[in-house]
């Protein structure tokens, strides 16, 4: 429903019908946009509602953006009014907060507001960049390619996360299949020739002793052990949201050995792209440039561009501070000013920004190539371990006792 001070809200009532329940609402001074009718008690009732409230208290994803902006895109083309648009698309999404947003800005809308204002008022879901080049098309009159130019760049963004971050997961996947084995082995393996080794330490060799006293910490300080990586990956992550920390984890990104090749070309192409797709859609360059910055996702590239940035603003050329510094390779910066000095930095920034986002995908695929075997490498280091730590002492015994 939509209350008397303009603000669409959901909820449930206690009423006899719906034609009771749409009384109750007016009466009060609120416009029903629609009523659904829920069973009363039962267990169906309460899974129901429970989740529907697990739908409101999740957000919108960017797949629900990107799926908003490509149906506006369509039917706009189709010659449908924005304002009935955006009724439409709200009417059929399922993420109850995005349709409360959805019909925030619809009302804005309505009341005369521009759509780029009415999106600026949700910066969590449409950025910096989604506003000014809906914001430049409402100048140019080229809202439905432009939404389309969006539409597409969500795409790219939303399939390079999901590459990046599957690069990310496989050897966290790995590594805790190797700990998990090491662990099974120490505290259900092990224990089991404690009873077989005992009193013939001295026949038993240096691994032997140590895998054994490691095993018997395990068994009886596992929760102490279990306790000290949680509270060591808490500080880690909250030294992650601190600024220093911040820093040094960005730089590491950069620096780190299999993977700094990736998140280079991850930040290259991403802020290549932001800022051609900015500069084509007509965006001014100083807002561009503060633009690109923020969406790098790496704070030693965002220095990078806020630097050009006060150097833009200075009159200077946007290759001139590239060229100080290490990020960006000194053939891209060329191409940057070759396209400045002719006047199509839009399209050079494209087709460089589309060479390392091919760039990106084959570095994934050799990054994933190289964990691989670097972990069954690992996992079969630790496991030859122990299993030798147990036979040489069982064939030292052996031998004594022939």
């Amino acid at each position: 429903m939509r209350t008397s001070g303009g603000e669409t809200t959901v909820g449930t009532l206690a009423a006899e019908n719906a034609m009771a329940a749409a009384q109750m609402l007016r009466s009060q001074g609120n416009t029903v946009l629609q009523l659904t009718p829920v069973n009363s008690g039962g267990s169906s009732r309460d899974w129901k509602e429970t989740l529907k409230a697990l739908n409101y208290s999740s957000g919108p994803s960017a797949k629900d953006v990107l799926n908003f902006t490509s149906q506006l895109a369509v039917m706009i083309r189709a010659g449908i009014s924005l304002r009935a648009a955006l009724e439409g698309i709200a009417e059929q999404t399922e993420n109850a907060k995005f349709k409360q947003i959805l019909y925030q800005i619809k009302q804005d809308v309505e009341s005369g507001k521009p759509f780029s204002e009415s999106l600026a008022k949700h910066p969590k879901l449409f950025g910096p960049l989604y506003v000014n080049m809906v914001r430049a098309s409402e100048m140019s009159g080229s809202f439905s390619q432009m939404l389309d130019r969006i539409a597409a760049y969500l795409a790219q963004q939303i399939e390079t996360r999901s590459m990046v971050i599957g690069a990310m997961i496989y050897p966290a996947v790995i590594g805790g299949m190797a700990i998990a084995v090491t662990v099974f082995l120490l505290t259900f393996v092990l224990p089991r020739f404690a009873a077989v080794f005992e009193g013939k330490e001295s026949a038993m060799p240096g691994p032997t002793i140590f895998l054994m006293a490691l095993s018997e910490f395990m068994v009886v300080w596992w929760w102490a052990v279990l306790l000290a990586l949680i509270v060591l990956v808490l500080i880690g992550f909250f030294i992650s949201k601190t600024e220093p920390g911040g820093w040094w984890f960005d730089q590491l990104k950069l620096k780190f050995p299999i993977f700094e090749k990736m998140f280079n070309a991850l930040y290259i192409s991403r802020s290549l792209h932001t800022m051609g797709e900015l500069i084509n859609a007509g965006v001014p360059m100083l807002d561009t440039l503060a633009i690109t910055g923020e969406i790098s996702g790496n704070r030693m590239f965002r220095r990078m561009w806020r630097n050009v940035y006060s150097s833009v603003k200075q009159g200077k050329k946007i290759a001139q501070p590239l060229y100080k510094g290490k990020l960006l390779p000194k053939a891209v910066i060329q191409m940057i000013a070759a396209g400045e000095e002719s006047g199509k930095l839009g399209e050079v920034l494209d087709e460089v920004s589309e060479f390392y986002a091919r760039r990106l995908k084959e570095t994934i695929k050799t990054v994933t190539s190289m964990i691989e075997p670097i972990m069954i490498i690992i996992m079969g280091s630790v496991v030859g371990f122990i299993a030798m730590a147990i036979i040489l002492p069982i064939f030292k015994l052996s031998t004594l006792v022939k």
